[in-house]
């Protein structure tokens, strides 16, 4: 579209109370914005809207600096773009949800949105464990031609987005603030990385805050783009089972990693198995899963069910799997997180003796520690 095209979208699409499905509404009565805009409050209600969309018409002078600075932003850089629900170039999969926003502002490849993507999602704490598995997913996912799509957030979000950068695949930031706004500022490089390997977008027009409120706007967004979504590491409360739950809406398939029943970082992903949802312990359980999805064309890959970490990739430590000390130590541990205190009974080791092993286990990333002096074991030995 040229600007003067434009123009009665982001309009329509700024006017206080309209929404998407209320944009759906006005597109059903009239066709397109432009109509709607050129009509009276008297005949929109004889079109079938209800009072509070026809009026809304009258505000729209009120709204046009806006739409200025909407049409400002993208004429700024090339790799800018705002879709239309009327643009070929709109991603087909967001197109059928029941609310798809009106308008999409894009910055980077627009081929990025017309490709099978995944969503990944998870806790903004994450634990060291959960980052490394993240990681590793998306970095897999990513080769095998999907693109990783997640919400920028700290924590899972922003791995998932690294992972697949680093398999020099593609991924797409999906925010909740206007496009000039990104957040949260930690993550200004990453967004600028992912633009360039990928696609940023929002349904927000310029100058939208970072509000809370509209995470769950987000949040549809990301799921409707996918063709599934994958949580990695979510506690019972997390942002990321409203994500799934819109998956499920949206017949999406929702996939999750299950976790130590002792993990609050578990709880939501564990309910979601428990509630239906597709459990999956490598990559290419979910590469199998996708590829009985229509339209999805996915290359194969050895490297996708190969998520273990050995030993000299963790940088060194070689020296733990021969030592019977050490062995003794991780199998004592388990998987689940375990007490220091517990732990030293369990072993017959001195506090000294016990602290020093465990600083060494870190070290070469086979335990990690967590509140309350407690200790999970992330990793195998060579031996076992």
């Amino acid at each position: 579209m040229d600007l003067d095209e434009l123009r009665p979208w982001l309009t329509t699409w700024r006017l206080p109370g309209i929404g998407p499905v209320a944009f759906q509404t006005i597109l059903e009565a009239f066709g397109e914005p432009a109509a709607y805009l050129a009509a009276t409050p008297p005949e929109g209600r004889r079109r079938g809207l209800d009072e509070k969309i026809a009026e809304a018409v009258a505000g729209q002078q009120a709204v046009q600096a806006g739409v200025d600075q909407d049409l400002a932003w993208l004429e700024a850089a090339d790799d800018r773009h705002i879709l239309t629900l009327a643009d070929p170039a709109y991603p087909a999969q967001l197109r059928h949800i029941a609310d798809p926003p009106a308008v999409l502002f894009v910055r980077g490849r627009l081929e990025a949105l017309g490709e099978p993507q995944l969503a990944m999602v998870g806790t903004r704490n994450a634990s060291q464990s959960g980052s490394d598995t993240a990681a590793d997913f998306a970095r897999h996912l990513a080769a095998t031609g999907l693109v990783i799509t997640s919400g920028l957030a700290l924590g899972i979000d922003a791995v998932a987005h690294r992972g697949a950068l680093d398999a020099g695949g593609q991924t797409i930031a999906v925010m909740g603030t206007g496009p000039e706004r990104l957040y949260p500022r930690d993550n200004h490089g990453l967004a600028h990385a992912i633009a360039e390997q990928g696609a940023v977008i929002t349904e927000m027009p310029t100058g939208t805050p970072m509000d809370r409120g509209l995470f769950p706007r987000r949040n549809r967004l990301i799921s409707g783009l996918s063709v599934g979504v994958l949580v990695v590491e979510a506690g019972a409360q997390s942002g990321a089972l409203q994500t799934s739950q819109r998956a499920v809406e949206q017949n999406r398939e929702v996939f999750a990693i299950p976790g130590s029943i002792h993990s609050p970082l578990a709880r939501g992903c564990n309910q979601l198995i428990q509630n239906g949802a597709k459990l999956v312990t490598a990559a290419q359980d979910v590469v199998d899963e996708l590829r009985h999805v229509q339209g999805v064309d996915l290359q194969k890959t050895a490297a996708a069910d190969a998520l273990a970490i050995d030993a000299s990739a963790a940088g060194g430590g070689d020296w733990i799997d021969e030592d019977p000390a050490y062995g003794a130590l991780l199998d004592a541990m388990g998987y689940d997180p375990i007490g220091f205190d517990i732990l030293a009974e369990r072993v017959g080791l001195t506090p000294d003796i016990l602290s020093s092993m465990l600083l060494s286990l870190e070290m070469y990333g086979y335990v990690e520690s967590s509140h309350g002096g407690r200790y999970t074991r992330i990793r195998h030995r060579a031996g076992g």
